[in-house]
């Protein structure tokens, strides 16, 4: 993956923290754009830009929220290339109008010349002041549910009346499913990686008998839980069951996930969002510990246009 200590860009494929665990680095940019100006980040038309990878989950979630609240022409976007080499992240030639820069680790330099820690997207970038607002994708799409103000448009994905049920079901969901394919993924031990795709399952049973009474994660709308939940689903079948082991069984055996899943991947907008092939290309080729010979599996095959059966449950 690598890492930059001091500035300096060191190749690192280290990922396992104690006890073979995989350890997720904390976000370091946590600053926050604002509708009524009360951060140094006030909501403007063509002043911010998203660096993402099409591959990631978590760069996933802020194209999705950055298309259903209307801000595709306000903020603007660089894919990074599916495969992550020596220099981790990098950019094609021309991809960043904004920096003109070849790796992403380049673009963490410009906003802190001595940072040290892994390069991750999504980031947001501010082209007033040339620096990184937030590299946190959590953060990053309320300021895109509700930090542009008028700018914006589309639904509510945080409603205040919601909040609490949302946060209690995001704090789940990261724990042991966004993340937790990542610790059954990324185990170096045969205790790490049981311990991890047990809780990936358990979480995806509750969640198959929770969708069977109610339409979705948290019972009146689609919410931003709906979203980071979708981002993990979209990929499981196509990499995590696969490359990750989690192998127990498919989102596709579960009549109430596969359906949902539909159901958001038909969300006006969403599909444009979804490129399992660069998904695909990034896992199985980028993580070479996990699969030496880069090879990208051709299938499965899955037809996310198809009836998804969802209306049969009425939203709150």
């Amino acid at each position: 993956m690598g890492l930059l200590i001091d500035g300096v860009w060191h190749r690192d494929d280290e990922t396992a923290g104690r006890g073979g665990r995989f350890e997720r680095q904390a976000s370091t940019f946590r600053d926050w754009i604002s509708a009524d100006g009360s951060t140094p980040y006030p909501a403007a038309a063509g002043r911010y830009h998203l660096y993402v990878s099409l591959a990631c989950p978590w760069a996933h979630r802020t194209l999705i929220v950055r298309r259903l609240k209307g801000l595709t022409d306000a903020v603007g976007v660089s894919v990074v290339d599916p495969l992550m080499g020596e220099s981790g992240w990098t950019l094609p030639e021309g991809a960043d109008p904004i920096n003109g820069a070849r790796a992403l680790h380049e673009i963490y330099t410009r906003a802190r010349p001595d940072y040290t820690g892994r390069v991750t997207v999504p980031v947001l970038w501010d082209t007033r002041t040339g620096t990184i607002v937030s590299n946190e994708s959590a953060d990053i799409i309320r300021m895109l549910n509700h930090g542009f103000g008028a700018l914006a448009s589309g639904p509510d994905l945080y409603p205040a009346p919601l909040r609490a049920e949302i946060d209690r079901m995001n704090a789940k969901l990261y724990d042991t499913l966004n993340n937790g394919v990542y610790k059954a993924g990324f185990a170096t031990t045969q205790a790490a990686y049981e311990e991890a795709v047990a809780a990936v399952f358990e979480t995806l049973d509750a969640m198959e008998a929770r969708l069977a009474h109610q339409r979705y994660l948290v019972d009146g709308a689609i919410t931003e839980a709906d979203w980071r939940a979708f981002t993990t689903l979209i990929r499981f079948d196509a990499v995590y069951h696969g490359h990750f082991k989690c192998n127990v069984r498919r989102v596709e055996d579960y009549p109430n996930l596969a359906g949902y899943v539909r159901e958001l991947y038909q969300v006006p907008g969403v599909a444009a969002t979804v490129d399992l092939d660069q998904i695909k290309r990034h896992y199985y080729a980028s993580h070479r510990r996990i699969n030496p010979t880069g090879i990208v599996p051709v299938g499965p095959a899955v037809d996310y246009a198809t009836p998804h059966g969802r209306d049969r449950l009425r939203a709150a």
